[in-house]
């Protein structure tokens, strides 16, 4: 029987190359989406299949999803994990820093499932979308980010009804805090906005306060990855998976605390919590 095959976004570094080590020492044929070709040259000699898959780019995807049909001929997981966060207070940021995030958190889950349907329907296999926890808790100077995950949220239960006729499993997995170069990214994101000319200029410690919360006491990434992969081989899988440090504390908050009561709490931690003239 040949071995399972999985398709990774994302896997230039952090829990997308983690998710690769992980289900390739578990035996699967792991298919490892990047876009860059150095990246692809070093997933290349780690013994993965490397395929150049840019989600944001339509041709792209059609050219991934049909190397994949042609070569491998199945599809048993598809793993959308491809991320982008941008930290910056919304208004400095705009919408074109919101179509960024929504581009890759969200209209690339469907534009990748789209295209891996057929194979998905063929072997009844499992997607699996990588949320976060930030989709549950909003966050000031987070707040695209937030939206982006919390529509991902909404579009995953959407995916999970609508592909359930053709056997095909959806999971979402809401990551808390993982160590990953996505913190570094983000924390840099932020650097390049704050400047003087801001309106939020005297509020730029409270900025950096939250693009440095995603790596507070983080989780390895092997260890999430291992959790996925477990969670995989359930019978039956579990709808939500929620792994790494934050991700049950941080959704509880935001469950039980009154919603007045929540946005003191975070205004005060992020230094929102004084009048600017």
């Amino acid at each position: 029987m040949p071995d399972p095959v999985v398709l990774i976004s994302g896997c230039s570094s952090g829990i997308g190359r983690a998710l690769a080590d992980t289900f390739k020492a578990a035996g699967y044929s792991v298919w490892a989406g990047a876009r860059k070709e150095a990246d692809l040259a070093q997933l290349s000699a780690a013994g993965f299949t490397a395929v150049a898959l840019d989600v944001n780019d339509a041709n792209s995807i059609e050219l991934a999803s049909g190397r994949l049909e042609r070569e491998a001929g199945r599809l048993d997981v598809l793993i959308n994990n491809a991320g982008y966060g941008g930290i910056a207070p919304l208004l400095d940021g705009g919408v074109e820093a919101m179509h960024r995030q929504f581009e890759t958190n969200v209209y690339s889950l469907v534009g990748v499932t789209r295209a891996c349907f057929g194979l998905l329907r063929a072997s009844k296999g499992l997607v699996v979308n990588i949320g976060s926890v930030s989709g549950v808790l909003t966050t000031p100077f987070a707040g695209a980010y937030c939206a982006s995950k919390a529509a991902a949220h909404a579009l995953t239960d959407a995916l999970r009804m609508e592909l359930a006729p053709f056997g095909i499993g959806v999971m979402e997995v809401q990551p808390g805090a993982i160590e990953s170069n996505f913190g570094a990214n983000a924390s840099q994101h932020a650097e390049q906005l704050i400047n003087q000319s801001s309106a939020w200029w005297p509020l730029r410690d409270g900025i950096r306060a939250r693009a440095n919360a995603s790596q507070d006491k983080p989780t390895p990434a092997s260890e999430f990855a291992a959790g996925v992969l477990r969670a995989v081989g359930r019978s039956p899988r579990p709808r939500l998976l929620r792994l790494g440090n934050g991700s049950h504390s941080l959704p509880l908050m935001a469950r039980l605390l009154p919603q007045g009561l929540l946005e003191k709490t975070l205004m005060q931690r992020f230094g929102l919590n004084r009048r600017l003239d």
